[in-house]
């Protein structure tokens, strides 16, 4: 399609036939790029068939790290993912890491592993292929659930193939895929390995300030949550930080690999603590980032890196300053369950037809219908002390608070008619995991969920209110919100 760029024709007819061409390639595409529900869900643990209520006498926790970043950064082509197309990595700012983490209630029931890796998303795919790894080890025994989230940064080398030289080549570098999911796999083995028994306790610090929202309706989680494990022995400790927020204020511009804000969140914490970190974030669609985003993305004298490494050292600093514990009696409670969401992307369906994008996706024989196989989960730390909604994407934030626009604000002119994800938990403590499991983009009410009217997904318009919508065109289609919270809503309520 790069051809069109050198025909004398208007953009809307480049694009008409784009959108003409992409559907031919669909037609056309082997089956063989695509997936059936049982492959795409054969290394997921189902978890808990109903939660229990009977804590086990003491957690057992264990924690290992990997580096990803390769050796060859400046030397072999890797593609920056998270904004432009084209820019590969000039050098290296900080690693790429994965952070496993082991945790056992010690009922019998098993042990549940979560792992945080440093890039942009992970497809569902990627992530089978790292489950199948630790699961077919057998170094684990009585394992029940393995969930791995992306942190999201935009500054790591792509991982989804979509931030590549050209609209249609891959991004993804073979051989560091490779490398990611087996190093992978190693750190969360190898946390297994170093488990030790302690107590978990949890708080929670208001963040708001730092926060903002970029698209109506301004609504946010404004609580950091730190999920901190004291092991018995004296040891130095694991702090989990969950927040919403995107890690990508080193702007546009930047040309070198790193974690972004989180990287230098945990360094902070490790200087105080002599611990270690992991970082989970939640929903950050539409899209919450740091107070000062227009700063870092409209003020050229800005120096997004000093600003970045100062925001990361000051989310550690108000990390490990909690004070208010409560703590976590020794219970963990997970069921997941596969999803099947109508995939109506164009861009997303013609990247999976050239074998760009990665996640699993099934078509039918005429390839006129694809839809995307994920899954969701539901986690309980504690007896409902914290509940987790483990999201495969972006959510809205709107869609665990119910803070929907109103019909008269929406673009679509019509009410939001959720049932939303924090009325499906009585825990003191809820939240959101995003991109966990999968990345599917963004999450989107279908009441404010707008595309260019004849352009689909290929171009951004603006509403009657005069707001843009870009995020649609990152999305998989405006029944995705629904799917996942109706889902959601039937999984809650099947375990109890």
């Amino acid at each position: 399609m790069t051809v069109l760029r050198f025909l004398g024709l208007p953009a809307g007819v480049k694009k008409l036939i784009s959108i003409l061409a992409a559907y031919i390639i669909m037609l056309t595409a082997p089956f063989s790029v695509f997936t059936t529900p049982e492959e795409a869900s054969k290394a997921m643990l189902p978890g808990d068939e109903t939660f229990s209520a009977a804590a086990g006498e003491r957690w057992t926790v264990g924690f290992a790290k990997a580096a990803l970043t390769p050796d060859d950064v400046g030397e072999q082509t890797y593609y920056i993912a998270g904004y432009n197309s084209d820019n590969p990595a000039e050098g290296v700012l900080d690693d790429m890491f994965a952070r496993a983490l082991y945790l056992d209630d010690n009922t019998g029931r098993g042990g549940v592993v979560f792992c945080a890796v440093d890039c942009v998303g992970l497809s569902r795919h990627d992530i089978n292929d790292i489950r199948s790894a630790v699961i077919g080890s057998g170094r684990i025994p009585g394992l029940k659930s393995v969930n791995i989230c992306s942190t999201h940064t935009h500054s790591a080398i792509d991982t989804q193939g979509l931030w590549g030289k050209s609209y249609i080549s891959d991004g993804k570098n073979a051989a560091f895929q490779q490398s990611l999911k087996e190093r992978t796999a190693a750190a969360i083995l190898a946390a297994y390995e170093t488990r030790r028994d302690g107590s978990l306790y949890y708080g929670t610090a208001d963040v708001g300030d730092k926060l903002a929202d970029t698209r109506t309706p301004i609504d946010f989680d404004p609580l950091l949550t730190r999920v901190r494990f004291a092991p018995a022995d004296g040891g130095a400790g694991v702090y989990i930080v969950h927040m919403a927020c995107h890690p990508e204020l080193l702007g546009r511009g930047t040309k070198k690999v790193s974690a972004d804000f989180p990287a230098y969140m945990g360094k902070e914490i490790e200087a105080r603590t002599g611990g270690e970190f992991m970082f989970l974030n939640g929903a950050v669609g539409g899209q919450i980032s740091s107070d000062r985003i227009d700063d870092v993305l409209k003020d050229p004298a800005l120096d997004c890196e000093a600003y970045m490494k100062q925001y990361g050292k000051e989310i550690g600093e108000i990390a490990v300053g909690i004070t208010d514990e409560t703590a976590l009696m020794p219970l963990v409670n997970i069921r997941s369950q596969p999803v099947s969401l109508r995939c109506d992307n164009t861009i997303f369906r013609l990247g999976k037809s050239i074998n760009i994008l990665n996640n699993d996706i099934q078509k039918n024989r005429f390839g006129t219908k694809m839809d995307i196989l994920t899954e969701i989960s539901y986690m309980e730390l504690g007896n409902r002390q914290i509940g987790m909604f483990l999201i495969p994407g972006e959510l809205y934030s709107e869609l665990y608070s119910g803070n929907f626009l109103p019909a008269e604000e929406a673009a679509c002119g019509f009410a939001a008619e959720y049932k939303p994800l924090c009325e499906m938990t009585d825990c003191e403590r809820s939240f959101v995991v995003g991109l966990c499991n999968d990345q599917l983009g963004y999450i989107i009410p279908d009441n404010d969920f707008m595309n260019n009217e004849w352009l689909g997904f290929f171009d951004i318009t603006k509403d009657q209110f005069g707001r843009t919508h870009y995020e649609e065109t990152n999305s998989v289609g405006p029944e995705t919100a629904r799917t996942i919270l109706e889902a959601m809503d039937a999984l809650t309520a099947s375990v109890r």
